[in-house]
């Protein structure tokens, strides 16, 4: 870059560069803080569908130890 190239650039076109390279910042961390927000979201629900597929699981637990007793009583089933 020649030296009269070098002095066409001023202060001024500096400071906005400036700003504009700040607001892209904080535009990206806006953007980061909400996607943290959904992910807590997220993992926050997949705990919660973690402990109903553990009650569902108690719950099928319960029905096929009902469902032996039944065949038991009913000789359905051979011992």
């Amino acid at each position: 870059m020649s030296a009269d190239k070098r002095a066409e650039v001023t202060k001024e076109m500096l400071f906005d560069a400036a700003k504009c390279i700040l607001w892209t910042l904080e535009r990206q961390y806006d953007d980061l803080r909400e996607i943290k927000q959904r992910l807590g979201d997220i993992n926050g629900q997949c705990g919660g569908l973690v402990g109903q597929f553990a009650g569902l699981l108690d719950r099928m637990d319960h029905l096929d130890f009902r469902l032996e007793r039944i065949e038991r009583r009913l000789d359905l089933v051979g011992e």
